[in-house]
């Protein structure tokens, strides 16, 4: 395929109503998820807009969250001192991959690959950012994600 014509994953998951319909699927499930729910008890009425956004412009759509919540840098602190756990993570990769798997997000074998690999990436992240003493005032450019493959080990700043 000419790599002009490669849809970004956001054209290719569906764009904005896709990603939108997936978490609102996956958040509106948490509040009966015992590991999640405490962890997102007190969320925001726009927290499902919010993240909607952040990941589509992580999957090449709108600069919306970058625009209007300052990026990167923005959705690291709102993990700050929340001390995540390996098991919420690990529980919220599956929900909300159950959830793609039941709305119909694409399930060919290199988006699925490129979709697991930047949830694992973020959401490992969130764990590390989350933890007590986390040092996040370093540079936090906004992710890209594409169809390709990593560039090598994760490297602390």
């Amino acid at each position: 395929m000419n790599e002009k014509l490669v849809p970004t994953l956001f054209e290719w998951m569906g764009g904005t109503p896709a990603i939108q319909r997936l978490f609102e699927t996956f958040y509106a499930r948490v509040p009966d998820d015992s590991i999640l729910a405490p962890v997102f008890a007190k969320m925001s009425p726009e927290h499902v807009e919010h993240v909607a956004a952040f990941v589509a412009e992580v999957f090449g759509g709108p600069k919306t969250y970058s625009e209007r919540h300052r990026g990167h840098a923005n959705m690291i602190h709102r993990h700050v001192g929340r001390a995540l756990t390996e098991e919420q993570r690990a529980r919220w990769m599956r929900l909300l991959l159950q959830c793609a798997d039941e709305i119909g997000v694409p399930s060919d074998p290199e988006f699925r690959s490129a979709l697991v690999a930047y949830l694992e990436w973020g959401t490992r992240l969130a764990v590390m950012n989350s933890k007590p003493g986390a040092d996040v005032s370093g540079e936090a450019p906004m992710p890209k994600w594409g169809w390709g493959e990593p560039r090598g080990p994760y490297v602390a700043s």
